[in-house]
């Protein structure tokens, strides 16, 4: 074994598939990168997610309450880190990177067209944003793309390097 460097750790437990979150405030929706989540429970679903307050989404996070969590597959990842490596502050992120805002059901933020899922969610629990930037939401409608079957995510391992989802293996499990 070999020491590693405490600011590499968070490469080692990266929790999912890189994601792209939706919000709106006073009429304009804005999108970004984001890979800091994990689900927290199954019914309702409930996920945590950090949202630097230094990113433009998050005083509208804070603000509205409301956002869209859209998994984009790997024929994305370009435009997926075009929208990371720029600001909201600055562009509109769906115009400049041709992604395609569609209406959600119940709440201000779009869904995103080229997306194989869109989860419409509501800010649960602020208890730990004042600290750790984390919000719980709460997903309240959930969107699946048929067209695209068996997407690959992908995920990030810091640095501009990220893997894609592999093969999938199934075995025995008591979990339903």
């Amino acid at each position: 074994m070999k020491a590693l460097p405490l600011a590499k750790v968070y490469q080692l437990l990266e929790p999912g598939p890189v994601v792209l979150l939706t919000t709106a405030r006073k009429g304009r929706a804005n999108v970004m990168t984001m890979s800091w989540h994990m689900m927290v429970e199954f019914e309702p679903p409930l996920i945590a997610c950090v949202c630097s307050s230094a990113n433009y989404s998050f005083d509208a996070l804070r603000a509205t309450g409301e956002c869209v969590i859209a998994l984009p597959a790997r024929k994305l990842a370009a435009k997926v880190v075009k929208v990371g490596n720029s600001s909201g502050r600055d562009i509109d992120k769906f115009r400049a990177f041709g992604l395609t805002p569609l209406p959600a059901e119940n709440v201000a933020p779009p869904l995103i067209a080229e997306c194989f899922a869109n989860l419409e969610c509501k800010v649960a629990d602020r208890r730990m944003v004042k600290r750790y930037n984390m919000f719980v939401l709460e997903v309240v409608k959930a969107w699946i793309d048929p067209a695209q079957k068996n997407p690959k995510t992908i995920h990030h391992h810091g640095y501009g390097k990220f893997v894609v989802d592999g093969p999938a293996i199934t075995l025995k499990s008591k979990m339903r």
